[in-house]
């Protein structure tokens, strides 16, 4: 196909050079064959979106009505999770979690920021309605294997030079982690840094957590607990730990 292709664009440029009369009407051909290009294209997109509601309409919404019709009344999910955007990485699937059960945010690295109602109001906005509105009885971070945003947080130079518009300032929320990395493991190579790292942003992001007066609260409270976890899609294996943080109710006045 590949050779096909290259032999039809040489052919062409060799006609347009010989003929120069051409130019115009070879324009006007590309163009249309752009077009067709990109019509086929956004076809195809539609029609894996169109297959894949059919599918689940047909296989779980209409064999489900029970489900579906509670979820219709409202939801009260016993999880919060925090999970990355990474598409090899959905909590649905890797945890088997049915619609309802789990309040979702995703995004790059799986971070939590700390509390700042200005910097980071739509993650505050979703911790504090999962908290205080669902009453979620689990907050778990799930970072995972093979992360471009750990290996991104990794790999900011030490004078803090940035080299996009927000990828690098986002990851900087566990920078703490990257530190820790550094410092505990010095000798080993930059992989294995970003694997220790993929875990230990875990804990900055649950230590983020606390940060939030709700969250202490139900903490001190018992009625929440806070969980770290890595999915590991390389080998198949899935990481669950707690971390003992010692809060005292006066720590959440």
């Amino acid at each position: 196909m590949g050779s096909e292709y290259d032999e039809a664009i040489a052919a062409l440029s060799n006609l347009l050079s010989d003929k120069t009369d051409l130019g115009s009407v070879a324009a006007s051909k590309i163009k249309q064959i752009t077009a067709e290009l990109e019509a086929a294209g956004s076809s195809d997109a539609d029609n894996r979106i169109k297959t894949g509601f059919n599918h689940f309409k047909t296989e779980k919404f209409e064999k489900n009505p029970d489900l579906y019709g509670t979820l219709a009344k409202g939801q009260s999910p016993k999880y919060m999770i925090f999970a990355c955007s990474d598409s090899r990485v959905c909590p649905s699937h890797i945890l088997d979690f049915q619609p309802g059960e789990a309040f979702m945010v995703r995004n790059i690295a799986s971070m939590v920021p700390p509390y700042d109602k200005k910097k980071y109001s739509g993650v505050g906005a979703a911790i504090e309605y999962a908290v205080l509105h669902l009453k979620v009885e689990n907050i778990v971070v799930i970072g995972h294997s093979c992360c471009g945003g750990i290996k991104g947080l990794m790999s900011i130079p030490d004078d803090g030079t940035t080299a996009s518009d927000f990828i690098e300032q986002w990851v900087s929320i566990c920078l703490a982690a990257k530190t820790k990395v550094k410092s505990e493991y010095n000798e080993m190579g930059f992989q294995e840094l970003c694997d220790h790292c993929e875990k230990e942003a875990v804990n900055v992001s649950l230590g983020n957590l606390l940060t939030y007066p709700f969250v202490r609260e139900a903490l001190v409270k018992k009625t929440l607990v806070l969980k770290g976890a890595h999915y590991d899609f390389v080998n198949g294996k899935f990481d669950l730990w707690n971390l003992d943080f010692q809060i005292s109710p006066t720590l959440a006045l």
